[in-house]
């Protein structure tokens, strides 16, 4: 028999685990909302050449109600990047395409390019959390897409942003010239690097591979034909994380070390975005704020 001490002890501990977890909860979603700003400097132009800014967005999973993030985005613009690039999963409603391209719409008039995210072709559904922990997280893609993702490339081709999706292309910014190539989403195989390998322009200014999902695929043959830098998305950074620990995981194979920031991989560098939103059926954070990053494109030394 438990002794009416022993039940008063359970108790309080009982009500003790139960404040920390709605205190753990309650900051998780504050956290999700704390929009942040890094700033990270990429030694990769060619010796004695002018810096140049890429603004870095990604993981928006975006809806109509959002008016603090599309706000937040918006604001963006006063950075004034000389490129912008966004990593994917634009989307987490059917009805966002408009406020996606409002979000965006001082930067479409800055250079840039896109790729989309498996998020941007499928609506969210709700999931067990604890599936993460197992692997990357799955979808039935024997069902088509159930969201509007024409509509959104066509706001942003038409605007003048390059769809980068198992495609390449020459952009100019300024007088610089980049060499750009991307896949679509290799999370739910619909890269098809195949149809843009081949080794970059030497003679460009920048060499440049996107990606959604930084699976090491994508990676690997980006890296070797000599890409400088790769941008993607996609992990969240690890969406919770442990301090002192780091991301839990990455929902693809690239290693937890990497979940966020600036990384090598080969001889190119990596930059990979936490992102800037979460799935509407688990809209948290730990230890890992949203974020955009502003890459400083500096020269090599000679």
């Amino acid at each position: 028999m438990v002794s009416t001490s022993a039940k008063g002890r359970l108790a309080i501990a009982a009500a003790s685990i139960g404040a920390l977890g709605a205190a753990t909860l309650a900051y998780s979603l504050a956290e999700a909302k704390h929009y942040t700003l890094r700033t990270v400097d990429v030694p990769v132009l060619g010796a004695d050449e002018p810096p140049m800014s890429i603004l870095h967005i990604s993981d928006l999973h975006l809806t109509p109600s959002q008016t603090g993030k599309r706000e937040w985005v918006e604001g963006l613009a006063q950075l004034s990047p000389d490129f912008v690039v966004v990593t994917g999963d634009f989307l987490a409603h059917h009805d966002a395409v408009p406020a996606v391209l409002d979000a965006l719409g001082p930067l479409l008039a800055v250079p840039g390019a896109f790729v989309l995210g498996s998020n941007d072709y499928y609506a969210p559904r709700v999931l067990n959390p604890f599936k993460y922990l197992l692997g990357p997280s799955k979808r039935d893609l024997s069902k088509p897409p159930d969201l509007p993702w024409g509509d959104l490339t066509a706001g942003l081709t038409s605007a003048g942003w390059c769809d980068l999706d198992n495609a390449r292309a020459t952009i100019k910014v300024g007088n610089r010239v980049i060499d750009a190539r991307g896949v679509d989403d290799p999370h739910i195989g619909r890269d098809d690097y195949a149809t843009v390998a081949g080794p970059f322009d030497s003679s460009a200014d920048l060499r440049l591979g996107v990606a959604h999902a930084p699976y090491l695929r994508v990676l690997d043959e980006m890296a070797a034909d000599d890409a400088d830098l790769i941008m993607a998305g996609h992990t969240h950074g690890g969406q919770v994380c442990l301090p002192g620990f780091g991301a839990l995981v990455t929902n693809c194979d690239l290693d937890r070390a990497r979940a966020k920031g600036l990384h090598h991989h080969q001889d190119s560098w990596l930059h990979v975005s936490a992102g800037l939103g979460t799935s509407p059926t688990a809209p948290i954070r730990f230890a890992c704020p949203p974020e955009a990053t502003l890459l400083k494109l500096t020269s090599t030394k000679p």
